[in-house]
Formats: C-alpha cells, sequence, structure tokens
C-alpha cells in the first residue's frame, strides 16, 4: 500500500511500533519467501506468517469444498485478512474483509474515508459497478457521478470525483 498511500504508511508504522526499514526488511522477507524453494506454499505460507486463523469455514461453490480463513490485524481491529482457498491448500483470493459484527457508517460516495472502507462496503452503494482492474491485489468500484473508488487488496486507497484536473 505504500506504492498508492505513502502517507498513511508513515503515519501507520508508528502504531505497530515499526519504522521504514523494518517495513522494507519485512516486505523483502515477504517476497523472499514467495520465491523460496523450502518454503511453504498458498494457506501454509500464510499461517506460518500469521500464525494461525481465527476463524475457518467451509463454503461450497458448484462441486467444489473451498475454505475461507481470517485473522485479525492489529493495525485495523474492524478488519480481517481474508484468504479463500481451494481443497489442495492453494490461494484463490485474499484481501481485506470488514470484521464480522463491525459496524460501518452509512456510506455515500462523498463520504468515503480511505484505510476504513473496503470494497463490500462501497460495492452495494446504489449505481455500483465493479471494475476488475486485472491485477489481483487491485480493485476499483465506479460510483455515479463519474467517482471512481480504488483499493487495495480490498481496502479503500483512494476516491476520485471524475472533475477535470
Amino acid at each position: 500500500m505504500a506504492d498508492t498511500r505513502p502517507d498513511l504508511v508513515a503515519e501507520a508504522l508508528p502504531r505497530l511500533s515499526a519504522d521504514r526499514a523494518e517495513a522494507r526488511l519485512a516486505h523483502r522477507r515477504w517476497r523472499a519467501l514467495h520465491h523460496a524453494e523450502r518454503a511453504p506454499r498458498g494457506v501454509a505460507l500464510r499461517a506460518a506468517v500469521l500464525g494461525p486463523a481465527d476463524q475457518v469455514e467451509g463454503r461450497r461453490f458448484g462441486d467444489v469444498d473451498l475454505v475461507t480463513r481470517r485473522w485479525p490485524l492489529p493495525l485495523w481491529p474492524f478488519l480481517r485478512w481474508e484468504v479463500l482457498s481451494g481443497p489442495d491448500g492453494s490461494v484463490l483470493h485474499e484481501q481485506l474483509v470488514r470484521a464480522p459484527g463491525a459496524p460501518v457508517a452509512a456510506s455515500t460516495p462523498d463520504t468515503l474515508h480511505v484505510w476504513e472502507h473496503v470494497v463490500d462496503d462501497v460495492i452495494c452503494l446504489p449505481g455500483a459497478t465493479a471494475v476488475d482492474p486485472g491485477v489481483p491485489s487491485r480493485f476499483e468500484v465506479h460510483l455515479p457521478g463519474a467517482v471512481r473508488a480504488q483499493f487495495v487488496w480490498g481496502l479503500l486507497q483512494r476516491v476520485d470525483d471524475g472533475a477535470p484536473g
């Protein structure tokens, strides 16, 4: 998220008792795990990094049994990291989602707040249209009035009102 909201990342680091160097090192380790031959894969990798999921539930999609796992996050206590996996533990989708029972303020295109709203909070607004930009970590929702809500890993990063420049 540092590529889209470096200001918010900088504000968040002290709340996590971290600095930029530690954040870069953690990111480097995460990327290295993805390329390490002996590192766990799929859900096993997420569990190795995040610990056991707080919530695990099965889902049936057609004739395939899927599993949804959710982990709490210290920076966003009202959100969870959600991983949808296949029967073999492969990760099919992952993003930030609202924690079950966590309140969300009634939203309109004018009252959306970055780093507070997730895709599901916005996609249900009247006239909302989902747009898949073709990048697994990105998502966009178009709203009436040429408003574009842009998400990274399911968390709102930017709202553009469509007004010229």
